[in-house]
């Protein structure tokens, strides 16, 4: 009986030493060496700026009941005041290039440049300040002024702290994603509503370093 079961035996080592066994092991420890970590005791109070090359925004939205298509909008500039002891008292001011807009598509993309949507021409730029954050551990909601197309609006993200720390170009930095639903028709773009939905999805990530 011993002879049959030491092969076994040392099979199920081997399988436990396997690389698919080890691999919630690696990924920790490939978490734990990444600069930024989930723990709000890293964030320093101060006057962050966007990290552009590291902040985008996906919009989706429903296409006649068949798809749900997306785009993508990058390149965003601002600055974020924060003091970490009191959170609700930040002051969050982003500017929003809408015409680095990316559908992949490009005579998609050349009509929603048009005067029928957003009109890059003469509104190139949006702007998002916050009038009102309320926090709730590493989570808020976060209210404020949108104006897109010319139309400022009040609405509300919820957001998320993701990590803080030390960046390879030695900055501190913390990093954020939020979610929202803004309705087109509020900013005159509702075109085609409803077969092509009113209301838009925002996936956010933000990173601020100083």
């Amino acid at each position: 009986m011993r002879r049959y079961l030491a092969p076994a035996a040392l099979a199920l080592g081997l399988l436990a030493l396997s690389p698919l066994a080890l691999a919630p092991v690696t990924a920790q420890n490939a978490a734990a060496q990444r600069p930024g970590q989930p723990d709000p005791a890293r964030v320093t109070a101060g006057t962050y700026t966007i990290d552009g090359n590291h902040t985008q925004a996906v919009f989706a939205y429903d296409h006649l009941g068949f798809t749900s298509n997306a785009g993508i909008i990058s390149g965003f500039t601002g600055s974020l005041v924060l003091d970490p002891r009191a959170p609700e008292t930040s002051k969050l001011t982003v500017d929003i290039p809408i015409a680095t807009l990316q559908t992949g598509i490009p005579k998609f993309q050349e009509h929603l440049a048009s005067a029928d949507f957003f009109d890059f021409a003469k509104f190139p730029t949006a702007k998002f300040v916050a009038t009102g954050i309320k926090v709730d551990g590493t989570t808020a909601d976060i209210t404020g002024d949108l104006t897109l197309h010319g139309v400022t609006k009040s609405i509300t993200l919820d957001a998320k702290f993701v990590g803080a720390g030390m960046s390879m170009q030695k900055k501190e930095t913390v990093g954020f994603a939020a979610t929202g639903v803004i309705k087109r028709s509020d900013f005159g773009l509702g075109k085609y509503a409803p077969m092509v939905s009113d209301e838009v999805e925002l996936k956010i990530v933000a990173a601020f370093e100083k």
